[in-house]
């Protein structure tokens, strides 16, 4: 009923200026939080993420639009707030974004001059992260050491697929890319290919839980936003469970390093994971 209304109202709804593209396990529900208590920013009427540019595109603007506060309602909460800084700005965060192959041409086509926000992990603990998502989710099975193996066979042709049929929605390129997800590096260059890179915003989830409010600040400065604080800055849907193994966190080190180096060389700078 409220997204048909939504629907029905699109016209008078703002429109996001800037998305949390990313990436997936990597802490965008804490600091989606963070973003929305802001005064001057709002999110999504129901979910934090729309899933519109990956999963839901061929319902059209109107319904994407309809998941947005009015600008009215928008601009009585920000008050004083968005005095010297415009209108409110509306914003969603959607962990398949950076990933699904047709998301980003999608964005950069549809939302001209939005901004983006991309927070990454130590790929490392991204992958067994995902895969307990997974498992506690029912969708895996097997072992962590089984599923590495099984990745390749599970992805092969699915990216393929999904770019060639837009009706086509895969289980396995949603789920079960747990190693394939934290190569950072091949995704980011997507992005400033088609964005620029003045208009992303990079950030490690390591930084933040360490220092969050030098983060957000620095998050708030890119997207021109006055300066506030939450009261708290909590983390969400961590799931602790058993260290992964030595010989696996091994392997996957090794694994991920070309990437690792590949992203120093587009950030400018060594992330947090390999200090």
């Amino acid at each position: 009923m409220s997204r048909t209304l939504g629907r029905y109202t699109s016209g008078g709804r703002l429109v996001p200026s800037f998305l949390l593209a990313g990436g997936q396990r990597c802490g965008t529900t804490s600091l989606h939080r963070a973003l929305i208590a802001h005064p001057v920013v709002a999110g999504p009427v129901l979910h934090k993420g729309v899933n519109y540019f990956d999963l839901n595109y061929d319902r059209g603007p109107a319904w994407y639009r309809g998941h947005f506060p009015l600008l009215s309602t928008a601009r009585r909460r920000a008050g004083n707030w968005s005095v010297g800084s415009g209108e409110p700005q509306a914003m969603e965060s959607t962990g398949y974004y950076l990933y699904h192959p047709l998301a980003l041409p999608r964005i950069a086509r549809d939302l001209p001059g939005v901004r983006l926000i991309v927070m990454l992990r130590d790929p490392v603990e991204r992958a067994y992260s995902a895969y307990k998502h997974a498992v506690a989710r029912g969708f895996e099975t097997e072992s962590f050491e089984r599923a590495q193996e099984l990745e390749p066979e599970r992805l092969a042709g699915e990216e393929e697929r999904l770019a060639s049929d837009p009706s086509y929605q895969s289980h396995a390129h949603r789920h079960f890319a747990y190693v394939e997800r934290g190569r950072y590096s091949e995704q980011l260059r997507r992005v400033f290919d088609l964005l620029g890179r003045d208009r992303v915003h990079v950030l490690e989830s390591e930084e933040f839980f360490t220092k969050p409010e030098d983060s957000y600040a620095e998050a708030l400065e890119f997207l021109g936003l006055p300066s506030w604080l939450p009261s708290s800055f909590d983390q969400h849907n961590a799931r602790p469970s058993e260290p992964m193994p030595g010989s696996v966190r091994r392997r996957l080190e090794e694994h991920f390093q070309p990437y690792d180096e590949e992203l120093t060389n587009l950030l400018g700078r060594t992330p947090t994971w390999r200090r």
